[in-house]
């Protein structure tokens, strides 16, 4: 349903979001993967995020918007049963304007108008390993006529993105000039995270000036596998201090680099910041808006320490070391316990009023 907030259309030019098609990456030949690793290098240089095709995972797609419009669809009291019991359980439900992505940045903004449901890795899912049970907790899923079917069109995008996520960690590693399996030597036991969004603004809700879909923000692991409806609202900050539209295209799913990346690479490869504001039809009336974003973030115990081709002639780092663990504390304690970030000054910077 639309809905009309009073506030004008605020519609940006469109960014250029380059489109790549990883299908041959596999059984390609040296020189078709070398191809891909250079136009991955090239996306990642220049906007931090790419459309792919190509990916593998088509067939699986129909199922997860039908999952998404399942469990959204749901009386408030039913999702609301879902809630972890604390900030720092990063599953369950989040109910609308719970949540401030700025506050991942150390940035003051009003409440996000988003709603979202988070799936995870979990401790059952290593038995061989002794990990937190915190981190990797075990997902709450919600129970209604229906929930056996949303639980396995969800868990089946899980495995579906991981997939992809791994196979882009990949291209990276070769990109930069690595053996293909370096990235992933810190992935063994990643901190996966699948977070399905839904922005719905209420008849008669006054959206503020400055309130956002979801606000400006880096994401915090490694790699973002994101699916979208072909609904504007997800804007992109440039290196202008200009923020521009992405649109995603027909069978295409957009990727973008999370802040470990970015550490791992000095900078060579910034993560992008990112934002949606409310979604609005042609019309400029508010519309629904759905997406998927697949976080693969990394081992908990990692040590993210700049890689040697990134450092500088001295073998310094713009960045120092710091734990996959330590590192989403930081940010999730941001964005979810709604406590300014005080470690993010360098992506803050970032942050244009242009």
């Amino acid at each position: 349903m639309s809905h009309d907030s009073g506030q004008p259309e605020r519609a940006r030019p469109e960014a250029e979001v380059p489109m790549i098609d990883i299908g041959d990456w596999v059984d390609g030949s040296q020189a078709t993967r070398k191809a891909i690793a250079a136009s991955v290098d090239d996306a990642c240089r220049q906007v931090g995020f790419m459309q792919i095709v190509g990916h593998g995972v088509d067939d699986v797609v129909d199922r997860l918007a039908t999952a998404i419009d399942r469990f959204f669809a749901l009386p408030m009291g039913l999702k609301r049963e879902t809630i972890a019991p604390r900030p720092s359980i990063n599953r369950g439900y989040t109910p609308p304007r719970s949540e401030r992505l700025s506050y991942s940045l150390g940035v003051v903004s009003p409440d996000d108008l988003f709603e979202a449901f988070n799936v995870g890795s979990a401790v059952s899912d290593f038995p061989d390993l002794m990990l937190d049970p915190e981190i990797y907790a075990e997902n709450i899923w919600p129970d209604f006529d229906g929930g056996a079917d949303f639980r396995r069109d969800v868990e089946a995008w899980f495995a579906a993105a991981g997939s992809v996520a791994r196979r882009m960690t990949e291209i990276f590693s070769v990109a930069l000039g690595l053996p293909a399996e370096r990235l992933r030597q810190s992935t063994d036991h990643s901190i996966d995270v699948l977070r399905l969004n839904h922005y719905d603004v209420p008849d008669g809700v006054v959206v503020e000036e400055a309130q956002m879909g979801m606000g400006a923000h880096t994401d915090y692991g490694i790699v973002t596998v994101l699916w979208a409806d072909a609904v504007p609202g997800l804007e992109i900050l440039l290196a202008d201090g200009s923020w521009r539209s992405v649109m995603p295209q027909p069978g295409a799913l957009l990727i973008n680099l999370g802040d470990l990346l970015a550490r791992w690479t000095n900078d060579r490869w910034l993560s992008t910041m990112h934002r949606v504001t409310p979604p609005r039809d042609a019309a400029g009336r508010l519309t629904r808006r759905r997406s998927a974003a697949f976080f693969h973030d990394g081992d908990a115990d990692a040590t993210i320490s700049t890689l040697a081709p990134c450092r500088a002639s001295d073998g310094s780092s713009s960045y120092d070391d710091v734990t996959v663990a330590a590192h989403l504390a930081q940010k999730l304690g941001g964005s979810r316990a709604l406590e300014l970030n005080p470690s993010a000054e360098r992506e803050a910077s970032r942050i244009s009023t242009r």
